[in-house]
């Protein structure tokens, strides 16, 4: 896809998306067999529920149509969110992993996975997990030491309040018992 139509593809659906209360993320227009794929992904600091993924996707299906922005030959529009195991690449994205655990490509080399803390304007504190019964160390990394960062998927992470919670819940059972 040449840069042009995607800049106009861009410039066409952004501001659709957004009056849905929803960044966009992604356009990219592929070639499957004989169709062409617009796969747009979007996104908001609060997720995008599978309501309002279909609500953009009525509004940019009508929108591509009333435009004729695809051209005649026929294409499927696919709607969606960035997934799992995104790639941050924008301020924004990094302020959603708060509390994620993130794999770093750094650009001095090596890698490092750490959950992130907190994120202001010039990097990330970040808490490296202990490995081996050592303690979690805490670390700053600056936007300008990270070449990729991807949220890494957690299967069996613990949530330490509502284990918090449980423990004092069955300590005050026992207590008035």
């Amino acid at each position: 896809m040449s840069t042009t139509q995607s800049e106009r593809l861009r410039e066409l659906l952004e501001p659709l998306v957004t009056s849905q209360g929803l960044d966009l993320e992604e356009i990219a227009v592929e070639t499957v067999g004989r169709k062409r794929v617009l796969r747009v992904v979007v996104d908001s600091d609060t997720g995008a529920d599978l309501d309002a993924v279909a609500d953009v996707s009525r509004a940019l299906s009508a929108k591509l149509d009333e435009t004729n922005a695809m051209g005649d030959a026929a294409y499927d529009l696919e709607v969606g969110t960035p997934g799992a195991e995104r790639p941050l690449k924008e301020h924004r994205h990094y302020v959603r992993a708060v509390d994620r655990l993130v794999k770093f490509q750094l650009t001095e080399g090596g890698e490092v996975t750490a959950r992130i803390l907190t994120v202001d304007d010039d990097g990330l504190d970040v808490q490296v997990p202990g490995v081996k019964g050592r303690k979690p160390t805490a670390r700053r990394l600056a936007f300008t030491e990270i070449d990729k960062a991807r949220v890494q998927v957690e299967f069996n992470r613990k949530d330490s309040k509502s284990s918090e919670d449980s423990f004092e819940d069955s300590n005050e059972k026992e207590e008035e018992a």
